[in-house]
Order: C-alpha cells, then structure tokens, then sequence
C-alpha cells in the first residue's frame, strides 16, 4: 500500500536503516542529515514508525530524525518464540539504537506509548535525553496499587494463550485496513493505509499483519501514581506536552480518579521543571500528528530550535 505522494515536503523521502541486535535488526525510518541534531521518534502501541511519515517533513531540517520500529513492530525482528515484550525490551531498543548511531545525547518525539517509553528512559539516563516531546501522552501510565496484581495476573494469561494460536490470520489488503480502521476510530483511511505500508506483508493469499502478535498484550511500566510522581523528579530535560482536544486531553477536565491522576502529573511536571515544562491543546484526536500534523508541527519545531529550553550546546556525537 504505497504512501499518498505530497507528503515529503521539506526534508524529502525517508531512507531505511537496520540495526543488528542478536533476535535480527532493529528497522529505522531516517530523515535530515546525518550531521543533524538528532531526534528519536517513538511510535505508540502496536503502531510502527510510519506514524511519523506526515510530521517529520513539516519539522526542522537541519536535524537528523530517526523513526525506530520497537521489536516486534514494523519491519522490526521479533522477539525469539517464548519471549514476551514489555517497556524494558523498549529501553533496549532504544539503548542499542543510540550505540549503533554514537549518539551521546538526543532529544525524543515520543506518541502515545512511545511517549511513556522515552519518559522512562528521560529519567534513567537524564544526561542523554535534553528535549522531550511526548504526544498525546502524559508520559506516564500510572497504575492503582490495588490493579498491579490484577494487571500482572492478566499479562501473562494473555501470553500463554496467544502462544497457543501465533499463526496470523492472513487478510486481502483492504481488509487488513478494515480490521485496523474498525479497532481504532481516530485513524482516517489515509492514515490507516499509511501505517499499514510498515504494518503489514505479503503472503500467499493476502497480506498479514507484521507486528508480532505477541507485542499485542500491553506492557506499560507498572507503577503507581506515587512512584510516577517521585521519578518524574530527576528528569533534566525539557518536556513539551501536546494534548489532542479529542484525545487523552480529556481526562484532565474529568473529576474522577483517573481524571485525578493525571491531573496530578501535570501538576508535578510543572512544579519540577517550572520554565522547563510546556503544556499544549490542540485540535484534533489522538493520531492528530499523523491525521493533521500541521495542528502540531509548529510547537514541536520551535521547541526543537529553542535553546533556551534545552542544553542543546552539549549534544554531541561522539
């Protein structure tokens, strides 16, 4: 399913890089020259790196931006059979992404998931990361200590039974964006079909989906809102928070205790980073960056280019 020519405005047509780890290769999306300050982008659940194929032209030139495909996503090898994936695997990812590119400090776009991911790995290693974006997330998915067990029990029920059933269901092409439009309502057909370009390949018959079904039990860190609150304290870098109208934004108007939670985040987001924190609403849902990336470009652009926000004097490439 090829992707709908006038997208590549600025930066042009994206060039594929592989990374080899010992399960295969990581695969990559690149865009801007390789000299370029770079900028990581991180897709969100089940999704693949073709999230970012209507953003990243409408972003700065000069930087280096490199589109991962976690394990088991994309065109990304999976995992070996028995394994199971969770944040940690992403971690990885990232870890060897970033040492393959000799990439001592980088700043990160990080969707849905991916936007928890590069939370994560902002404040386990706070002197590589120096500006985060996270889109349509709060960076953290904070769990009630009263569902972490329920949560867990629930995780590896789900892996025991889809290592029984791993043979995926092959599907023509129009109705693998059926099943894909019908799972997730905020993806116009566009966009669907731009996502299903990396999400999918070709079989005798049809085309199956490419994520590893296994990657489709959820695997946000578990910790509570406590937890989050204390670790969001030793991130250094500069965080820009782009809420979808129509998207996770809603939560922060709703008094209840989900509501509440992530009220409390942005509130300690902003006490620990003061100028360092940015919060922005925009028009759209939660694929605004792919549906209408020009809700988003702007933001994103200036907080890349302002040095004030960030350290960006000490990024470097060894």
């Amino acid at each position: 399913m090829p992707v709908p020519a006038g997208y590549h405005r600025r930066l042009g047509t994206p060039m594929e890089l592989q990374i080899p780890v010992p399960w295969g290769h990581l695969a990559c999306l690149t865009w801007g020259p390789v000299e370029g300050r770079p900028v990581l982008c991180l897709h969100g659940w089940m999704d693949n790196a073709n999230t970012f194929q209507k953003l990243v032209p409408l972003l700065p030139p000069d930087h280096r931006y490199i589109a991962l495909d976690f394990s088991g996503h994309g065109q990304s090898s999976h995992l070996s059979p028995g394994s199971c994936y969770d944040y940690k695997n992403c971690l990885l990812d990232l870890q060897k992404t970033l040492e393959a590119l000799n990439y001592r400090r980088v700043s990160i776009i990080g969707h849905s998931m991916g936007g928890v991911i590069g939370t994560n790995f902002t404040y386990l290693f706070p002197d590589m990361v120096d500006k985060l974006v996270l889109l349509d997330s709060y960076g953290f998915f904070p769990v009630p200590l009263e569902m972490m067990l329920h949560r867990e029990r629930k995780s590896i029920a789900a892996h025991l039974r889809l290592e029984r059933n791993l043979y995926p269901k092959v599907y023509s092409p129009e109705g693998a964006l059926k099943r894909l439009l019908d799972a997730n309502n905020n993806l116009t057909e566009q966009s669907g079909r731009i996502l299903l370009e990396r999400g999918t390949k070709e079989v005798p018959g049809g085309v199956i989906f490419s994520r590893d079904i296994k990657a489709s039990v959820e695997f946000h860190p578990t910790f509570n809102l406590e937890q989050c609150l204390e670790l969001m304290k030793g991130i250094r870098a500069s965080i820009l928070t782009v809420l979808a109208k129509d998207g996770v934004s809603g939560y922060l108007d709703n008094p209840n205790p989900i509501g509440d939670q992530y009220s409390s985040l942005v509130k300690e987001f902003k006490s620990s980073l003061k100028e360092r924190y940015q919060l922005e609403v925009v028009q759209g849902n939660h694929f605004v960056h792919l549906n209408e990336p020009e809700n988003v470009s702007g933001l994103i652009g200036r907080f890349l280019q302002d040095e004030d926000r960030g350290s960006a004097s000490l990024m470097s490439r060894l």
